[in-house]
């Protein structure tokens, strides 16, 4: 590799790093379609607003004027609204002392809002002996009303039209502006009946284990008990192949990473979404573009983005702006600006990556070659990248002892001259730790990652990381690999599950779960609404660089093509490419190996592709 100085703040690079938001389209969408994503759950919001300001309102009028007499069944329909808006238990017990009112009293009074058809019992115990409260369908439809007749009322009233003069005014032009901010999920209109609890198989990441400790909040919203089961990657890919031999399944949902969908539906272990549900329900065109497009196989939708996660490299903003060093934008760089920030005998290392032996290297060399301009296996050029949207189609060839590919297995072994002495056993989290800690200058990480420094005030990288697309190499392009996994329904899914599967499947990838995921730590949004939550954009710098990437096409999922075989592919480059890190073989030669081993793994299948699913009777 040509090795080039290192760029100094104040000089620019070329290419779309540099264009304006107003060049930065994809696939011919602009702001203006975006904005109409974002009044997605528009009214969601206005009915949290109204709540919240009708129950600000009665606490004014009951603590500032007498006498005045409480209003309970206001009190506690609005209690039990905060409660479904906010995915929060409510009980008898809790709107007694909501209402304002003697106990006694309240009880009468509840019973006059059950009386009405406003309220709804849903067992909490199979004994069904106490059960939880819920706003009845007629209830939402008519405080779906009222929530429209106030938004006119106080705009009519006040007159509020400059939202810099109503800053702090709940109606008129502040309100406008905030359209964007999502409202919390909402419990489901029936719970949901599955027999033993919602079952659901995930990896054990941090979004997972953020969905795991909002357990009882989500039980609250799907009207069941939740098990969750978290294997790390390579067991939850073998946990799941288990699984689909079963008579039937025993998940309801299962993640699934992915560049397995391709695997995975020529095995008959995931359902076609089109058979279980309308997939407008899940408003399609919010999601990352290249993340809803992987979940996909012969162009139909197999799975829902719970994650979309790409792969960065973070920097420390505060030692490169320090030394006058530009951040890296191409190999070269990288290799530059580790050489300077290298200094062992202080205990501090240039960068951090996945070097582990298997299926971690084998990520990390995919996704090099792709900086460099090389697809593993032969894809069709298209303008941004290459096309991986036609893998169902076959027959495929590896594309692993080219040029390129050289070029990047060359730059790997120059990134262990500025690497933790440990590198060769690093691997997902192990990078992260030691860039989290102030040990090194730069590591490559999916965003899921970041809450290891962006959460934690006492390391060294929070509030000092940058983000950037992967560098790239001289015949590549700034990428960003897109990672992360999809909610799946197993083929072998009980049929009086599948209903209730679906609807949880929806619940738990709306806006709403996304957003209240980020709130409580994780970095993944795959959705564009949630990314550009007011609230969300806040919380890290991470969601906005997310989004611009997308827009500017640097996300893309065709790095990690999911066909059948790429999981051997993976391992196979991850177990020859680490002996090629010890020094045992050249870079030329494992790849020559992995090539013809990758043939023969590609010619033992039947490269058809098709879509081998048929329902269980």
């Amino acid at each position: 590799m040509t090795r080039s100085p290192i760029r100094v703040a104040g000089q620019r690079a070329s290419g779309t790093m540099n264009k304006q938001p107003s060049e930065i389209l994809q696939f011919g969408q602009d702001a203006s379609s975006l904005g109409g994503r974002l009044g997605a759950g528009a009214a969601d919001v206005e009915l949290a607003r109204v709540v919240e300001f009708l129950g600000g309102l009665c606490r004014e009028i009951d603590t500032s004027l007498e006498p005045t007499t409480p209003n309970p069944h206001l009190n506690m329909i609005l209690h039990l609204m905060r409660g479904h808006i906010e995915g929060r238990m409510v009980s008898s017990s809790s709107m007694a002392s909501a209402s304002g009112v003697p106990y006694a009293t309240a009880m009468r009074k509840l019973a006059e809002i059950q009386s009405a058809g406003l309220v709804e019992q849903r067992p909490r115990t199979k004994s069904g002996r106490t059960f939880s409260l819920h706003p009845s369908a007629h209830l939402l439809e008519e405080f779906g009303q009222i929530a429209s007749r106030i938004g006119r009322l106080a705009r009519a009233s006040f007159d509020a039209a400059d939202p810099e003069e109503t800053e702090d005014y709940f109606y008129g032009g502040s309100y406008v502006s905030s359209q964007a901010v999502i409202a919390p999920p909402r419990a489901l209109l029936s719970p949901l009946k599955l027999a033993g609890g919602l079952r659901i198989l995930v990896h054990g990441d941090p979004t997972f284990m953020v969905m795991e400790n909002l357990k009882r909040q989500f039980e609250q919203i799907v009207g069941t008990d939740i098990h969750q089961r978290a294997f790390s990657i390579d067991r939850l890919h073998q946990e799941t192949l288990r699984n689909a031999e079963r008579k039937r399944s025993a998940y309801d949902l299962i993640a699934v990473d992915l560049p397995w969908i391709g695997e995975f539906v020529t095995k008959g272990v995931i359902r076609p979404l089109t058979e279980v549900m309308d997939t407008d329900r899940l408003d399609p065109g919010d999601f990352h573009t290249a993340g809803w497009r992987a979940t996909h196989w012969n162009g139909v939708p197999y799975g829902v983005p719970s994650q979309t996660t790409p792969e960065l490299m973070f920097y420390r903003k505060d030692w490169f702006a320090r030394d006058g060093i530009t951040p890296p934008v191409t190999a070269d760089e990288v290799i530059a600006a580790a050489r300077h920030f290298h200094d062992p005998r202080a205990g501090r290392y240039g960068v951090a990556w996945n070097a582990a032996r298997g299926t971690a290297l084998g990520h990390t060399f995919m996704m090099t070659c792709a900086a460099f301009g090389q697809p593993i296996i032969d894809l069709p050029e298209i303008a941004g990248g290459y096309d991986a949207a036609r893998l169902g189609r076959g027959p495929w060839r590896p594309r692993l002892d080219t040029d390129r590919a050289l070029a990047a297995a060359e730059y790997l072994m120059e990134l262990l001259d500025y690497s933790p002495p440990d590198i060769l056993s690093m691997s997902w989290y192990e990078r992260v730790r030691p860039y989290a800690a102030g040990k090194v200058a730069m590591a490559y990480g999916y965003t899921l990652l970041a809450p290891y420094f962006e959460l934690d005030e006492t390391c060294p990288a929070y509030d000092n990381t940058g983000y950037l697309p992967h560098p790239h190499g001289p015949a590549g392009a700034p990428i960003a690999p897109v990672g992360g996994y999809a909610l799946c329904i197993p083929a072998n899914l009980a049929p009086d599950r599948v209903k209730d599967a679906a609807e949880a499947l929806i619940a738990f990838t709306s806006p709403g779960a996304q957003k209240l995921y980020v709130q409580n730590g994780s970095r993944t949004a795959p959705r564009y609404s949630v990314g550009a939550d007011p609230e969300v954009r806040r919380l890290s710098p991470i969601f906005e660089t997310v989004d611009q990437m997308s827009w500017r096409d640097e996300l893309q999922f065709w790095p990690r093509p999911p066909i059948p075989q790429v999981s051997e592919i993976i391992k196979l480059c991850g177990l020859e490419l680490h002996d090629m890190l010890r020094g045992l073989t050249r870079p030329r030669d494992a790849l020559a190996r992995i090539q013809a081993r990758a043939e023969t793994i590609l010619e033992d299948t039947d490269h058809e592709g098709g879509n081998p699913w048929t329902p269980n009777a």
